[in-house]
């Protein structure tokens, strides 16, 4: 772990961040009771300097109190998500992080699949489609140009992190052909009209084209995926004829998923 003294060396809300995140690491792997004392002192300085009194800080005085291993486990954890909080970060529960707190992407399992979005304009569709990207092994994604940009804001809060872990790339239209070409892989697409989810024979290795929300899959791509592995459609029972394309592709990509 880092030492108490580097952590001194840096600025009071980085500092903070990171202390949050060793709070973590001690819940997992545990910390000598000086070092804790230490940390916690510094974090109360710290917090002191940067919420200038805003905040209760009382639950980091029971890191040092707590004696019971399993008390002190969730204390620190508290500590963790309360500071985080407090300094206004989105915490998930059971997010794989790296040392600094960002997503690990060595972590993920990833398979030879490919998605296509094909002018999915809503930058939530987008950040959202990137999150069950990340889940469900997809190698890259490709976005044909006039798909909402991953980097808008709106895309990068939906996805919460994943625009970073997977892999992905803004393509024209011919150059998707050409790279469809060179991936030699089958095709086939989220719409209407096609194959019952629950019987689709999905592919160890393939492509699944995503269309937009006013057009679905443009004529040209859907012919490509006709002439492969054809169309695949998600039953329903309600009023509405179709999903949101990002709830649709959680549940087509959960279905590629699993075994």
């Amino acid at each position: 772990m880092i030492t108490i003294r580097k952590l001194a060396t840096m600025g009071a809300p980085s500092r903070l961040r990171k202390i949050a995140l060793l709070f973590r690491q001690c819940s997992v792997a545990g910390c000598d009771d000086a070092y804790l004392a230490s940390l916690v002192a510094l974090a109360q300085q710290t917090a002191g300097e940067v919420f200038a009194g805003e905040h209760d800080l009382e639950y980091l005085t029971r890191l040092v109190d707590e004696v019971s291993p399993e008390r002190r486990t969730l204390a620190l954890l508290d500590a963790h998500y309360l500071l985080s909080a407090a300094l206004g970060e989105t915490v998930a529960d059971w997010d794989r992080e790296d040392d600094e707190g960002t997503l690990d992407r060595r972590q993920r399992i990833i398979l030879e699949r490919y998605l296509v979005l094909d002018r999915i304009r809503s930058p939530y569709n987008v950040g959202s489609i990137f999150r069950s990207a990340d889940s469900f092994g997809i190698k890259e994604i490709f976005l044909i140009e006039g798909s909402a940009d991953p980097q808008h804001n709106r895309a990068l809060r939906t996805s919460a992190g994943t625009i970073a872990t997977v892999d992905y790339q803004i393509i024209g239209e011919d150059e998707l052909f050409a790279a469809l070409a060179e991936l030699n892989l089958p095709l086939f697409a989220l719409e209407s009209g096609g194959g019952d989810i629950t019987h689709f024979a999905f592919p160890e290795s393939g492509v699944a084209i995503l269309g937009s929300e006013e057009l679905g899959v443009t004529s040209r791509l859907l012919r490509r995926c006709d002439a492969s592995l054809g169309r695949v459609s998600i039953m329903m029972g309600g009023t509405k004829g179709s999903l949101n394309v990002s709830s649709a592709a959680a549940i087509m990509l959960q279905r590629w998923y699993s075994p």
